[in-house]
């Protein structure tokens, strides 16, 4: 089977069991981003992540990918699949208070730094809030269940505190803001 179909030669893309849509929709736009996000937790995963941490980014990766099937698929979500449930998001909320336990308390704004790992993880952070607006802004024309978007809020979260304790464990201390006088 080839790579390519040319389907999409002309702009236009099929969603799970429904039309054709622009390649610039934001349904479409909102997957991508999504998409995007769980590529650079691969490039974090292979930056030398601590085993426990790639695991954990391991299986948000997976759930990125049902969260990408659940916007791909274009039905109201009481028809729909509902992959992202209250299941996933106690998981994430679960993880963000048991690696936030071990680490300081923020007393000062941090800019992302430190290890190239603890750097990608802040990348990835920055992509997940710009996933979480694209699913918002596709909210206001379409049937997204709440849960996507409490997910991706959560999940950048998550990938903060872990970028801290990457660094932590790594003997980096946070890269504290300056106001720039």
């Amino acid at each position: 089977m080839k790579i390519y179909t040319k389907t999409g030669d002309e702009g236009e893309t099929g969603l799970f069991g429904g039309p054709r849509v622009r390649k610039d929709a934001a349904r479409i736009e909102a997957i991508g981003v999504v998409d995007e996000l769980s590529a650079v937790l691969g490039v974090a995963r292979a930056s030398g992540l601590p085993r426990d941490i790639a695991t954990i980014i391991f299986r948000v990766q997976n759930q990125l990918f049902d969260l990408g099937a659940e916007l791909a698929t274009p039905v109201a979500k009481a028809s729909g699949p509902q992959n992202i449930t209250e299941r996933q998001i106690e998981w994430l909320e679960r993880t963000i208070d048991q690696h936030e336990a071990a680490l300081p308390p923020l007393k000062e704004f941090i800019l992302p730094g430190g290890t190239v790992a603890a750097s990608h993880l802040q990348l990835a952070r920055s992509i997940c809030r710009r996933a979480e607006r694209r699913v918002v802004t596709l909210s206001a024309e379409a049937a997204i269940g709440l849960e996507i978007i409490i997910y991706l809020n959560r999940l950048s979260d998550l990938l903060f505190v872990l970028a801290r304790h990457v660094n932590q464990t790594s003997g980096e201390a946070d890269v504290v803001w300056e106001k720039d006088i």
